[in-house]
């Protein structure tokens, strides 16, 4: 997003991140954001509130997020949008990450 607002293409991605029939957003709040990063985020939501869907994936719980997010207010902006008629899913690991159990293997191994 950095990028594309110094190149003047912020507009256009803005654009295409808001029209996209299904948003990802993988491991949401692995670090915490800037403030460009959150302002950015809450843009992408806000444009895509109430028309569009989006599937978050985060290791934190939802009721971290804002601490991740950083800015309260913008958080609460955020998540408003994101949670209001949301699936919530928890997923709770038990044992070994399946990333270790299928070290070393090929795809085919798996199968």
């Amino acid at each position: 997003m950095a990028l594309a607002k110094g190149d003047g293409s912020y507009g256009k991605i803005i654009g295409k991140l808001s029209n996209t029939h299904v948003l990802v957003i993988d491991d949401l709040g692995l670090t915490p954001m800037t403030d460009s990063e959150r302002r950015d985020l809450l843009e992408v939501i806000e444009e895509r509130h109430g028309h569009a869907s989006a599937i978050v994936t985060s290791q934190f719980p939802v009721d971290h997020w804002h601490e991740q997010i950083g800015d309260p207010t913008i958080a609460d902006a955020i998540l408003d949008r994101l949670i209001h008629n949301a699936h919530k899913i928890n997923l709770s690991m038990k044992g070994d990450s399946l990333r270790k159990k299928y070290a070393g293997l090929t795809c085919k191994d798996r199968i």
